[in-house]
């Protein structure tokens, strides 16, 4: 699923190409990415058309455009993927909406698996996400006290990073590439952190996606790419997610990989040894 870096580049990969075009029509290619609207895919379409596309906002790994004083919600899901083209390119597969725009473009909604979806949220263009967390590259984002929070959890220090009630847009990957880079062990427990731990763990997740930003996100198949279909090359960069047995760039220790919610974590037993509050 992607995570900030990756929602940020087509976010702003949007908001150069769709930001103050007015949406003249929509064709709904299957019904199931629109399933949320409560009157189906007919009147989904006719909802926006007319809309003026006033920003492209986010927060975390949620994605909207701002239409007045609605919010349409993209929800990307595990495979889902926003495509800038003209009307005579080629529809990729697994097209699933098509949003034409008054500058002669389409905006194109791409699902192979179909979990992800758009959603129109009246009322809601400022966030229609308020239960969702902050994230490090919010300007509003206060490090200090989400560290703080993050020690008064009673829990273990990945699960804390990924729950988006408390900091949002951290995933999977830059969990465990943060934990690296503050060398913390996945399953540390919280409340035994100390003041400097927990600010080492968010300012390393804070740096590790502004690079992957920077190199346009984290691309292991065809399934992320950004909005003219290309893919991000910070995966050359990772420390330890997916790189099992290989030796640790700090240490030369073998990475290890150990099960983790249903996922997996990737650490270095060196550079992040267990905790001796852990069993």
């Amino acid at each position: 699923m992607p995570e900030l870096p990756e929602v940020e580049v087509v976010r702003r990969g949007l908001d150069a190409h769709v930001t103050g075009r007015r949406i003249l029509g929509t064709s709904v290619l299957h019904p199931r990415p629109v399933r949320a609207h409560p009157v189906g895919p007919d009147a989904f379409a006719a909802d926006l058309t007319g809309r003026r596309i006033d920003a492209v906002r986010r927060r975390g790994k949620y994605l909207w455009l701002a239409l007045g004083d609605d919010a349409l919600v993209i929800h990307l899901g595990m495979s889902g993927q926003l495509r800038v083209n003209a009307p005579g390119d080629a529809h990729a597969r697994h097209t699933r909406v098509v949003v034409d725009l008054d500058d002669g473009t389409q905006l194109r909604f791409v699902d192979q698996r179909m979990f992800g979806g758009l959603e129109l949220r009246p009322g809601m263009a400022v966030c229609p996400v308020p239960h969702i967390a902050l994230d490090p590259f919010d300007p509003e984002f206060d490090a200090a006290a989400t560290a703080a929070a993050l020690r008064r959890r009673r829990t273990q220090v990945k699960r804390a990073l990924l729950d988006q009630t408390l900091v949002s847009g951290i995933g999977n990957i830059y969990a465990d590439e943060a934990l690296w880079r503050a060398g913390v062990h996945y399953a540390h427990p919280t409340a035994s952190l100390t003041p400097d731990q927990a600010t080492s763990v968010l300012a390393a997740a804070s740096s590790v996606m502004a690079e992957a930003l920077a190199e346009g996100g984290t691309s292991f198949d065809s399934l992320y790419v950004n909005v003219n279909g290309e893919s991000g090359y910070f995966s050359r960069s990772l420390a330890v997610y997916g790189r099992e047995e290989q030796p640790c760039t700090r240490c030369g220790t073998p990475i290890a990989r150990r099960a983790f919610m249903n996922r997996s974590s990737h650490y270095c037993p060196s550079c992040q040894p267990v905790a001796k509050e852990l069993p």
